[in-house]
């Protein structure tokens, strides 16, 4: 199989550098062909712009759907997108791996989204009508392949529990494992986070690394997050509500998780 390893730390020496080492080798080991986009060595540039059309004319109003669609669908994206769109169609699993920084992921990460994610490769597709709105949530361009988090915090496990001060890594992490990695199709595995990532010595280290090997090694069997598919029925379209008869009395990011 192949799996691209999108990672954003900026030290290779660091826990996360350490882990994206070992999770090559352990995929490689398997006979998986792996990619990894180190962001950070690559000086990826974050901030969608008009640049990122080749075919934008000076002084024109720049709209970054508008602008994103008509690049992608004349073949003027810049070169760095659409690098990063041909791992996507390669890869038959993707991780993402990054510090849990300030709830969320870094900004390096966030602006490979924001940039590979182009109107009509990611979003924007599919048919809009009253049964079906859109190729998204369990459909799009990359269904079919598999997703995984792999992130580190410095907090305790307890800081991020269904009680914790933090809220839940589960809430946390919703909107990139619902919004960023459902929503073109991904099939998202539960996320791997290993906490108090700066308290791990030699022998903590030999412990994660165990466990994100499990984690590897069950790439393809894990059962993925079980997220409601927008366009099967468990949605009013348009109005894109769930039913009110699933979860019933219900609101919250657990709603759209079937149990």
């Amino acid at each position: 199989m192949k799996v691209l390893i999108v990672y954003a730390h900026p030290e290779p020496r660091s826990l996360n550098g350490a882990l994206k080492d070992f999770a090559v080798q352990r995929l490689q080991s398997a006979g998986h062909e792996v990619q990894v986009s180190d962001l950070y060595a690559m000086r990826w540039k974050a901030a969608l712009d008009a640049d990122d059309d080749r075919a934008h004319l000076p002084g024109a109003r720049f709209d970054a759907s508008a602008n994103s669609k008509r690049a992608f669908d004349t073949g003027s994206q810049s070169a760095d997108i659409e690098a990063e769109q041909a791992k996507l169609r390669w890869a038959d699993a993707l991780i993402l791996q990054f510090p849990l920084w300030w709830f969320s992921m870094p900004a390096i990460l966030k602006g490979w989204v924001d940039r590979v994610y182009a109107c009509g490769f990611a979003y924007g597709v599919g048919e809009h009508s009253d049964t079906h709105w859109g190729d998204r949530y369990g459909e799009g361009t990359l269904a079919g392949k598999r997703a995984m988090l792999v992130v580190t915090t410095g907090g305790w496990a307890s800081h991020y529990a269904p009680r914790g001060i933090n809220g839940p890594i589960d809430d946390i992490l919703f909107p990139i494992q619902h919004g960023i990695l459902f929503y073109p199709g991904f099939e998202v595995l539960p996320p791997h986070v290993i906490y108090r990532s700066s308290r791990i010595d030699e022998a903590g280290f030999a412990q994660a690394s165990a466990a994100l090997g499990e984690r590897l090694d069950a790439l393809w069997t894990t059962e993925p997050i079980a997220f409601r598919r927008q366009n099967l029925g468990d949605y009013h379209i348009p109005e894109l509500e769930l039913r009110p008869e699933l979860a019933p009395g219900e609101s919250g990011l657990g709603i759209h998780v079937r149990r």
